[in-house]
């Protein structure tokens, strides 16, 4: 993939190079931040490498401030947030002008504006809420939730120990754990580990997280109207985007075939198909057929990938700090004793457990160039006009390490949020999840599955690594859209 990426890259170059005095420079509308200036045809693309784009962008607030313009590639223009202040003042400030969906390139054309993600405008509205509603009925929040994460929990340590203490790669079996949470909500199943049809969809969902995080991704997302019709890497992620939307048809067609139209929905699924059939004759009604699989298909991908890969991060953080780790496993062993499952309710009594969670997903800062969000109307930001429609890029990375809320941000310090008595401390700052009209539906879920997965794998296991923890390292393997920790072996001795 990273071959493809370089030569469509140079390919890129040489075609733009050819017409770069062809065509006029990019249009100005309104009164935007300043910025560096775009070539024709280029943009930024000189002051952006793709494959480190975040780090560009965050080098060019250094010289341009918080509020910055950049141009991806001829055409995208977008306006870019750095640090809390900035980022809280838009999305939190003025919540509604920021709520719109802007684009992602790598994943536009599949989904066209449809499901819970990728929609905008009063289709948004309606289908946002509604999942959050059937969510919230199917236990997310409750009690009924908490136990199916606690059962999920079991079967992953269950998993754990049939390695029989050798080193192993934990990234699927703990996407699959993630996967089978977000599969019982959304199409009313789990499936075992050993299912080969599960493991594929499980891979196809880290795949397309891969490719959309990738140097390649970076790049579509300045050039795709010059990258779209290159085969390589587009075909292999459009591969994987198959794999997951056939799964989550043959699952739609399943609970068509067995709806109970009686009694209460058992699945997002069941939900949305009673909703389709109370509404069947509304000639604009939002819950259609297209709209119940794009929702379908990105539940799975983002309830897959998005804590697994915290979890991943969690328990690289412990192997690299065993001090850490068993300071964590004496808290539970006292507050807890011995042969209790951990439940939520045992948070408040977990400080410094939670304050590890939370140290662990601020300093992977899971989605580091937030997902582009759309002015929904034009408005007035920080003395600017900004057109409606204009994109926004919030930096959640410069968010979760902003040295003005964090000090030594690139540290792994739990303590920070732990006040003087001990006791947990909350930050304002602290934003994995976004916020604003457009925060992470699922972030309650998310939430309870990283203290429920991460407190019983080790009140059961004490993890260790094959090599030195001097010698792991942190930087994640892919920083795109999201980051992507690094592959490890774990081994695990129980306790």
């Amino acid at each position: 993939m990273e071959a493809a990426g370089t030569w469509a890259l140079l390919l890129v170059l040489l075609l733009l190079l050819g017409l770069l005095l062809t065509l006029p420079g990019p249009r100005t509308r309104g009164h935007l931040p300043p910025g560096p200036a775009p070539l024709p045809l280029l943009g930024n693309l000189l002051q952006l490498r793709p494959g480190a784009l975040y780090l560009g962008l965050r080098r060019l607030s250094k010289k341009f401030g918080p509020v910055f313009t950049v141009h991806l590639g001829p055409w995208r223009r977008v306006v870019v947030l750095v640090g809390h202040k900035a980022v809280q003042e838009a999305l939190g400030g003025q919540a509604e002008e920021f709520s719109g969906r802007g684009t992602l390139a790598t994943l536009d054309p599949t989904f066209d504006g449809h499901g819970v993600f990728f929609s905008n405008g009063e289709r948004w509205r309606q289908l946002r809420k509604f999942t959050t509603l059937t969510l919230r009925d199917l236990g997310m929040g409750k009690r009924e939730g908490e136990e199916l994460i606690q059962a999920e929990a079991r079967c992953l340590v269950e998993a754990f120990q049939a390695t029989e203490g050798q080193p192993f790669d934990p990234s699927l079996l703990l996407a699959q754990a993630t996967s089978n949470v977000v599969c019982s909500l959304t199409v009313g199943l789990r499936f075992p580990y050993e299912d080969e049809e599960f493991q594929a969809v499980v891979r196809a969902a880290g795949g397309i997280l891969l490719g959309i995080s990738s140097p390649w991704g970076q790049t579509y997302e300045m050039f795709s109207w010059l990258l779209q019709p290159l085969p390589g890497a587009r075909t292999q992620l459009l591969g994987h985007v198959n794999t997951l939307a056939t799964f989550a048809i043959e699952q739609v067609q399943r609970r068509q075939g067995s709806l109970d139209t009686s009694g209460p929905a058992r699945s997002v699924v069941d939900a949305f198909l009673l909703k389709m059939a109370k509404e069947e004759h509304d000639p604009v009604t939002e819950f259609t057929d297209k709209n119940l699989l794009m929702t379908v298909i990105y539940l799975l991908f983002a309830g897959t990938v998005t804590v697994s890969a915290t979890v991943r991060y969690t328990l690289l953080l412990l192997l690299k700090y065993p001090q850490v780790q068993e300071r964590v496993q004496e808290e539970l062993k006292r507050e807890l004793g011995p042969g209790r499952a951990p439940s939520l309710g045992d948070r408040v009594r977990l400080p410094y457990t939670d304050a590890v969670l939370h140290e662990a997903q601020r300093l992977l800062a899971l989605v580091p160039m937030g997902i582009p969000r759309a002015l929904t109307r034009t408005t007035c930001f920080r003395g600017y006009t900004l057109p409606q429609g204009t994109e926004v890029f919030p930096l959640l990375g410069s968010v979760l390490h902003d040295p003005e809320v964090f000090e030594q941000p690139e540290e792994f310090n739990p303590d920070r949020f732990l006040d003087a008595d001990g006791r947990f401390k909350k930050q304002e700052a602290f934003l994995p999840f976004s916020l604003g009209k457009r925060v992470c539906l699922g972030e309650g879920l998310a939430r309870a599955e990283l203290f429920l997965l991460v407190t019983t794998i080790l009140q059961a296991f004490s993890l260790e690594s094959p090599c030195p923890p001097g010698a792991l390292g942190l930087r994640p393997a892919v920083s795109g859209l999201f980051n992507i920790p690094p592959t490890f072996q774990l081994r695990l001795r129980p306790r």
